[in-house]
């Protein structure tokens, strides 16, 4: 087939009448021929194709179209590998976006008559990519009867490990059975690695010729990489995890064992593949710290050892020792990201060292702002003498020290974020804080935390420094919390209502804090709630939601308050990014006790929805008659968010107030599961507190069942 037959009809067909990624196709005839003749702009086209028609994994009714004529050009013999390879990502895709289920494979299905002569190129590139997307169309009646046929006469490796996952994808089964005797040293690498996968695919249970067969590959990374299989790209991760998701306690100590085994490897390559792999096993499974931890202690001055046992925090205590021994080292780097990890393994250990480095470790300075390091007078004065410093240095521009504006605010920020943690205890730092708060207005929060514990004079110069800064809300509200002046307050949360702002929703909130002594603020708050709204977006329904709630905390007035809330409900319907606010807005209803009744079935319509269910729970709880509450429902509704990992946290506090009376037999024990069972809820958030946030959730969710 020559090029012209492959583009025939090209620029005639109605590519108009189809959309992709973004809008409709009239654009695919120029991208297809560029792509096509192979020219300077062939590879940006190609690009282009990949974002219209199979963008990010989603395909479209365009993407229907386009497929006979990418199977022509690969038939062709024009940039044949890369055609197919398209062909390929299309029949492959589950996520179908304005298409009929199963249209866009079935569309490269019908290609098979073009697409299976080239599992016989003489050219072992085309041959691996036509087993590829051969493979993937899933058409067990023509693909798999040919790639059965090429593979007893491939003798390419490359080519036969794609073949056999072909097979896979066709037959598991079938494949399985072929794969059984491909495990031994004496084939080929890819091969090897392909018939591990295949007996995964299928389920088989997993022997010691797997475990043997996989620890001889490693490190397997560049073996899976000859291929085109994009979820076998990270061989023992996907192997360990697969067997992790497996569920049972054999899996679960076969992943483990394989990973334990490849950790105390004696090279370099295959122990960095296995602390990927390790991290990825302790993200997923509860039980993986404990069984890794002995393997992954003997690597703490690996860096990336060093950051798995920071991720894992108390569960870690045994690499606690290793871990101080190398952060009392001299300055570099492996002290420092040992001192990092220490502070969430054993932070009273941690901290006397960081004591003695602060200025020398930032990765562990960072560090500690987020972890509950205990008060320690050592460190205490290191942080004090670092303050003090920071308010003497000029705000603008870079310092002698080289760092950035941007740093130097975590810096300050990190300093008394510690310093607030430790409350009274550290009082004493009171007239650093006042020095930092001009560049650093949050610093207040912090004055207000320690200056329980000043005496009548300390009290007063401090009051003093927050009040020649005021004018900035945060220093206001920490005024009036020492003092109990309103004044300040009030003037600042005034300015902010006025000018519409996003902080007027703080200053809203700083003003029902006082409730009715801020009655005079009231008409500033009406007349914020009545401010023009050019573009409707969450931070002006959040303004709105926060203003209503400040004039019930304030006036106690339900007849006005009710109607604004029931408009943020209105508001925020069936628009995806407002339902966070919907979930705020029920919380916010709770407030309202039994005068938010009115609201009951706008809780009750959020049930159904995951994100939403634990809100409006607990706004339900409160404000609903307790006579007609079907708190079974309920229960049903808090746990499926929790099983869906849509709303963790929100799910626990809601079955918390529920309390397991109101769980029925079966809900107990999926209760229980959630809370006892391997398998970890936190998979998504800051990759530094994922597991440590699991293991909170897990004591709160066996909290609701004591």
């Amino acid at each position: 087939m020559d090029l012209s037959a492959a583009l025939a009809g090209l620029d005639a067909h109605p590519w108009a009448t189809v959309h992709h990624a973004y809008g409709p196709a009239e654009d695919l005839p120029e991208l297809l021929r560029a792509f096509a003749e192979g020219g300077e702009d062939a590879e940006e086209a190609l690009d282009e194709l990949y974002g219209s028609i199979v963008h990010q994994g989603t395909v479209y009714a365009a993407s229907v179209d386009a497929a006979p004529y990418l199977a022509r050009i690969a038939a062709a013999g024009r940039q044949t590998v890369d055609a197919l390879r398209l062909l390929g990502s299309l029949a492959e895709s589950e996520d179908e976006c304005g298409v009929e289920p199963g249209a866009v494979r079935a569309a490269v299905a019908a290609q098979l008559p073009l697409l299976i002569p080239l599992l016989a190129d003489e050219d072992a590139a085309v041959r691996q990519a036509a087993g590829w997307t051969v493979g993937r169309t899933r058409d067990t009646g023509t693909a798999l009867p040919a790639v059965r046929a090429r593979w007893a006469v491939e003798t390419e490796p490359a080519v036969r490990a794609e073949l056999l996952t072909a097979h896979s994808w066709l037959d598991r089964t079938g494949a399985a059975a072929e794969a059984r005797a491909r495990l031994g040293a004496d084939t080929p690498a890819p091969v090897r690695l392909a018939a591990v996968f295949a007996a995964l695919d299928a389920e088989e249970p997993w022997l010691a010729a797997h475990h043997d067969a996989v620890l001889g590959l490693l490190p397997a990374r560049e073996t899976a990489r000859s291929g085109h299989a994009h979820e076998h790209q990270e061989p023992l991760r996907t192997i360990v995890g697969t067997l992790l998701r497996r569920g049972t306690d054999t899996d679960r100590e076969n992943a483990l064992a394989l990973l334990d085994a490849a950790l105390r490897d004696d090279r370099d390559a295959v122990r960095a593949e296995a602390l990927w792999a390790a991290d990825h096993a302790c993200t997923v499974s509860r039980s993986a710290p404990r069984r890794l931890v002995p393997a992954l202690a003997a690597l703490a001055a690996d860096s990336t050892a060093a950051g798995l046992l920071g991720k894992l925090g108390p569960a870690a205590a045994e690499a606690a020792p290793v871990l101080a021994e190398l952060a009392a080292r001299p300055d570099d780097e492996t002290a420092d990201q040992a001192l990092a990890a220490l502070l969430t393994v054993a932070p009273e250990v941690a901290a006397p060292l960081l004591a003695r480095a602060l200025g020398r470790r930032p990765r562990a300075r960072g560090r500690a702002s987020d972890v509950a390091v205990p008060f320690d007078p050592e460190l205490f004065a290191a942080v004090r003498a670092r303050l003090a410093a920071k308010a003497l240095e000029r705000p603008e521009g870079c310092k002698d020290c080289g760092c950035s504006t941007i740093e130097e605010h975590n810096d300050i920020a990190g300093l008394v974020h510690l310093l607030r943690r430790w409350g009274p205890a550290a009082v004493e730092a009171l007239p650093e804080l006042c020095a930092v708060l001009p560049r650093f207005q949050y610093a207040a929060t912090a004055v207000t935390a320690v200056a329980a514990g000043a005496g009548p004079e300390l009290r007063e110069r401090t009051a003093a420094a927050l009040r020649a800064d005021a004018g900035k809300l945060p220093v206001a509200k920490a005024l009036h919390e020492l003092t109990g002046e309103t004044g300040p307050l009030f003037a600042a949360a005034e300015a902010e209502l006025a000018t519409g702002s996003r902080d007027a929703a703080e200053a809203a909130r700083a003003l029902a804090e006082l409730g009715p002594a801020a009655a005079s603020l009231a008409p500033v708050l009406r007349t914020a709630l009545g401010r023009r709204i050019e573009r409707d977006t969450t931070p002006e329904v959040d303004t709105d939601l926060a203003l209503a709630l400040a004039l019930w905390r304030i006036t106690g007035e339900a007849a006005e308050v009710v109607p604004v809330l029931d408009s943020v409900f209105d508001r925020c319907g069936g628009r995806q990014w407002f339902r966070w606010t919907a979930s705020r807005a029920a919380r916010g209803v709770a407030l309202l006790g039994p005068a938010g009744r009115p609201l009951t079935a706008r809780l009750e319509a959020l049930l159904d929805d995951p994100d939403q269910a634990p809100s409006a729970v607990l706004g339900l709880l409160a404000v609903a008659d307790p006579a007609g509450l079907d708190r079974a429902r309920l229960a049903e509704a808090a746990l499926r968010s929790a099983e869906t990992r849509a709303d963790l946290k929100g799910a626990a506090e809601a079955l918390r107030a529920l309390g397991a009376a109101a769980l029925t037999p079966e809900q107990r024990g999926r209760l229980a599961e959630l809370a006892t069972g391997d398998r970890r809820l936190v998979v998504s958030g800051s990759d530094s507190t994922m597991i440590r946030e699991d293991e909170e959730l897990r004591a709160a969710l066996a909290a609701v069942l004591d």
